[in-house]
């Protein structure tokens, strides 16, 4: 039997390093989108086999040319088809007949094309079935490994002369984006081990390509380039194993302007939008999410050095030292709209300063002025700082000495990169001297705040992966509603507490409830998803003769609203109070898998957004992290006095429930406490409505 490591080492191989390969469709014109990767494999020196494939032509580009695959004296392991789009399918089908390991089609025009490219696609799959052939693409541009000359593109950025090599390798779902990073790498002295165009992914998928290159010790880290969250399973479990091997891996994502998820039956579809599960995603496994382009091609040398964050308080503070106030400031302020803690030095590290003769202000940022433009004064700063107990990074800025000249401060930097503080730099002019030296260097270099600040924070904000959820969940597609006495069964199933609750004739008369008043009565139906909707709530009852009432114009209202809808039931509670009103939910994205979020409660909830979301399931101390985040809830953290809530107890909840994510037995697409009362501390927390769909 094969064994995965086996399976991707072959796929890596004849993917990246091919021992031959050919063009189908292969055009004497180099100049032609068809010609290129023939002329740019040719220039880069690659020295495996090529073979061109035209049948209208002897040769190509001066080499031999043949009429078929079936005509070649070998079977290629690489295919690149570079023909129109009704012409693919009998390009691959050939392929699989004769067992070419890997095909790559640059054409369009398959599921992005409407009803016939989908159909055009699921043919694509249907002819490698049965076949060890993999397919990248379609609307792949192609395969770069600078190690091995492959240059396998047809993307026009690749006829750039001596590409530099590094130990960065970058999938795209864009081809495009494979050439603008190798041109603006090329800018900063940043090459790569290789670049692949992953197209729309029929076969092949963005996680798959890179956990196949785990292995390669020349791979150090990845860059991704994501259109949208695809293939969330193969993605996870390569990124649990970079993030395992201490491989970083560092993403730009589109879509955070998209349109929230379409909702389920819960408002933590609504609340959860599909980037903010994205977001989550991406940071539950260690990835960092960066927004500005230049980030990601200026974050690998730092994120080498700021470690995951694992349970407990993450890294935070920054400590910012500069030769120049007014270029700090503009980094300060970058970070600050990103939440990261610019921190300022303690009375222990201005004394420090002090007692070796370096003159600083005791502020936010330690500014040495133009004193710093002083190699002995910046590494003397540096020093001190990188010792500092309370700097988790410290961050270096420079002005204008770093253009013309660099040994003054910008060498210290260099000098003092190897501290076990994580050092960067981030230089004010523009400096492309001082910015190559660091980079040779493998110093943290960045040439503008925003940049600096999105690296620094993405960066921060990943979190070492928890415990995976069960291999099996439910999906919400075939989901059905369960009553709330249903769902408070759930509840009571994972320990989430809920008020006590009985059920009884909706017909009448109503039993005396076994608790005191005043009391509040529901319908209960599996049918009624949203009881308000339908008049399916009466609140503050004060006797037994006002819930016969309650009981009276749930009926009533029933009949007017919802005549044709099945209930028999009514819920009875008491009637609760807290502290504070959250929402806590549970859900199966189709990508992401389980995850599980808490936000405000009450009316203004989907309009502040204010939530916090992570992958489920998750631990107490990870709940805790959630809680902090949620800004509401800082009224009940002991705010100014004001009186505490029991957010023990809601961390407690928050991962009692984020564990339906390792009970697939339970079989749970969605689960929804709305809302959950906060009770003052010490007295827990109790929900007082839930809404859960089972698979």
């Amino acid at each position: 039997m094969t064994s995965r490591t086996e399976t991707e080492g072959t796929l890596a191989q004849a993917l990246l390093a091919p021992r031959s390969v050919a063009l189908v469709g292969a055009s004497d014109d180099p100049a032609k989108t068809a010609g290129r990767p023939q002329q740019f494999l040719r220039a880069a020196g690659f020295a495996g086999r090529v073979y061109p494939i035209n049948p209208n032509r002897g040769t190509v580009q001066g080499e031999r040319a043949y009429a078929s695959l079936a005509a070649l004296p070998e079977v290629p392991e690489h295919v690149f088809v570079l023909t129109p789009t009704d012409t693919v399918l009998d390009a691959v089908r050939e392929s699989a007949r004769l067992g070419v390991k890997v095909v790559t089609i640059l054409a369009s025009g398959f599921s992005e094309a409407g009803a016939e490219g989908v159909a055009r696609e699921a043919a694509l799959r249907t002819a490698c079935e049965g076949s060890a052939t993999r397919v990248l693409g379609p609307s792949s541009l192609g395969v770069v490994n600078p190690r091995a000359g492959l240059v396998l593109t047809a993307n026009a950025a690749f006829a750039e002369p001596e590409l530099p090599r590094g130990r960065v390798f970058v999938a795209s779902h864009s081809g495009s984006m494979i050439g603008a990073l190798v041109s603006r790498g090329k800018a900063r002295g940043v090459g790569f081990a290789g670049l692949v165009s992953v197209g729309s992914e029929s076969d092949l998928c963005l996680g798959e390509v890179c956990a196949a290159t785990l292995d390669d010790p020349g791979v150090e880290g990845y860059l991704l380039f994501l259109e949208s969250l695809r293939h969330g399973e193969a993605l996870r479990a390569f990124a649990r194993e970079a993030a395992r091997r201490g491989k970083p891996v560092i993403a730009y994502k589109l879509g955070r302007s998209a349109a929230a998820a379409e909702m389920a039956a819960t408002h933590t579809g609504a609340l959860a939008g599909e980037d903010d599960i994205a977001d989550a995603f991406l940071k539950d496994l260690g990835i960092a999410r960066v927004g500005v382009l230049e980030a990601l091609l200026e974050a690998f040398p730092l994120a080498r050095r700021i470690p995951l964050h694992g349970e407990g308080a993450p890294l935070r503070r920054v400590g910012v030292v500069t030769t120049t106030g007014g270029g700090a400031a503009m980094v300060v302020d970058q970070l600050g709209v990103r939440d990261v803690v610019v921190e300022a030095a303690s009375p222990a590290t201005l004394a420090r300063f002090a007692a070796a003769g370096i003159a600083v202000s005791a502020g936010r940022v330690v500014d040495l002025t133009l004193a710093g433009t002083n190699y002995n004064v910046m590494k003397g700063a540096l020093d001190i700082m990188l010792d500092a107990p309370e700097f988790d990074v410290v961050l270096a800025v420079v002005g204008s000495s770093a253009r013309f000249q660099p040994q003054l401060a910008v060498k210290p930097i260099i000098d003092s990169a190897h501290h076990a503080t994580p050092l960067a730099a981030m230089l004010v002019p523009d400096a492309p001297q001082a910015l190559a030296a660091l980079t040779a260097a493998d110093v943290p270099c960045f040439r503008s705040p925003e940049a600096c600040a999105d690296a620094v924070a993405a960066l921060l904000a990943r979190r070492r992966p928890g415990t995976p959820a069960a291999a099996q969940v439910a999906s919400a597609a075939s989901a059905r509603t369960l009553s709330e006495a249903q769902a408070y069964a759930i509840l009571d199933e994972l320990q989430v507490p809920h008020a006590p609750a009985v059920t009884m004739p909706l017909s009448g008369p109503a039993a005396a409830p076994p608790f005191d008043f005043p009391v509040v009565a529901k319908v209960c139906s599996a049918a009624i998803p949203h009881k308000t909707e339908v008049g399916g709530v009466v609140l503050g009852i004060q006797d037994q003769a006002g819930l016969d009432a309650a009981l009276a114009a749930l009926r009533r209202n029933l009949a007017e609203r919802a005549p044709d809808t099945h209930c028999d039931e009514v819920l009875v509670q008491p009637m609760t109070r807290g502290l504070a009103e959250v929402l806590l939910g549970y859900r199966v994205d189709a990508e992401a898998g389980p995850i599980v979020m808490l936000a405000a409660g009450g009316i203004w909830a989907e309009v502040a957004r204010d939530r916090s979301i992570r992958l489920a399931p998750v631990t107490v101390e990870t709940a805790r992290e959630m809680i902090a985040e949620v800004k509401a809830l800082r009224t009940v953290a002991g705010l100014r006095g004001r009186q505490r809530g029991d957010l023990e107890a809601l961390a407690q909840a928050v991962s009692a429930l984020s564990r339906l994510a390792v009970r697939p037995d339970l079989r749970i697409a969605e689960a929804e406490v709305n809302p959950l009362m906060v009770l003052p501390e010490g007295d827990g927390v109790l929900a007082v409505d839930a809404l859960v769909l089972r698979a």
